[in-house]
């Protein structure tokens, strides 16, 4: 594969031996080199903006320095430096719950504390609920990899009627600085403390509850192992989120968020 990599690449990486990442759930192809790591994708809007939110973010999250991006033949490729650390979504933090989710709590205060006023992009759901429509009209969603209970019998008969649901029953929004895609292989922890975000190509100005509803989701099926290869870590209660961002979960929102989420 590295020879088919672009030459403005493969001048970085020289001859680095790399694995395939299989953590997490994108479209993406990552590659683990053992002080880089390189991320290919189809050349998108939200592959642009991964990038651009990694510049706008600099001094404000801890990021991966990012060591060259560039569009070549319809892919956009991202070299950066690796994270210290681990995913969040690591056995050694599945075994230690508690602590793990105290970590994401400070995550995602992390993200809320950023100020909203110059952010660059709109994720709020004028805006995601246009790029769902593109989704559903070019076929791009997946209805086989969709939470149990969202199509079928007591569900939508298909993503335009899910589509169409969600236009007609949008919540209030309470807006922050939303990561967009907060799941436990997006946040990175070292030695007990935030290391890194990555995957930010859906971030920018949105609900909380965007963040909520997908972090609840992420421990909710990294600990009943079907996020992790049928690895289950037994006695986990979800709610414990909730418990230690010390709020009320608003459950329409969160079913509203990761119905929303089913279309990207």
């Amino acid at each position: 594969m590295i020879n088919n990599l672009p030459i403005n690449i493969r001048e970085h990486l020289g001859d680095r031996t790399y694995r395939i990442d299989n953590v997490g759930m994108s479209n993406a192809n990552v590659m683990f080199y053992e002080d880089l790591v390189l991320k290919v994708e189809k050349s998108t809007a939200e592959a642009q903006r991964e990038h651009q939110m990694y510049q706008w973010l600099q001094g404000q999250l801890p990021l991966p320095n990012i060591v060259k991006a560039m569009e070549h033949e319809e892919h956009h490729y991202l070299l950066m430096e690796k994270l210290k650390g681990e995913y969040a979504c690591s056995d050694f933090w599945l075994k230690q719950p508690e602590s793990l989710v105290e970590m994401l709590v400070q995550a995602l205060q992390m993200l809320w504390n950023i100020p909203i006023e110059h952010c660059p992009y709109d994720a709020t759901l004028s805006q995601k609920l246009k790029h769902a429509e593109y989704n559903v009209e070019h076929g791009l969603c997946d209805m086989d990899d969709a939470e149990a209970g969202t199509y079928g019998e007591n569900g939508f008969s298909s993503p335009k009627a899910l589509l169409e649901w969600l236009k007609q029953n949008q919540p209030e929004e309470d807006l922050v600085f939303s990561h967009g895609d907060f799941c436990l292989p997006n946040i990175f922890i070292d030695q007990g403390e935030i290391s890194g975000f990555i995957d930010l190509g859906r971030s920018g100005i949105a609900d909380r509850y965007q963040d909520i509803a997908l972090c609840y989701r992420s421990l909710l099926h990294n600990f009943d192992g079907r996020y992790n290869g049928g690895m289950a870590y037994p006695n986990f209660d979800p709610n414990m989120l909730f418990e230690k961002l010390n709020i009320t979960p608003d459950w329409e929102k969160i079913r509203y968020y990761i119905l929303l989420d089913e279309l990207f």
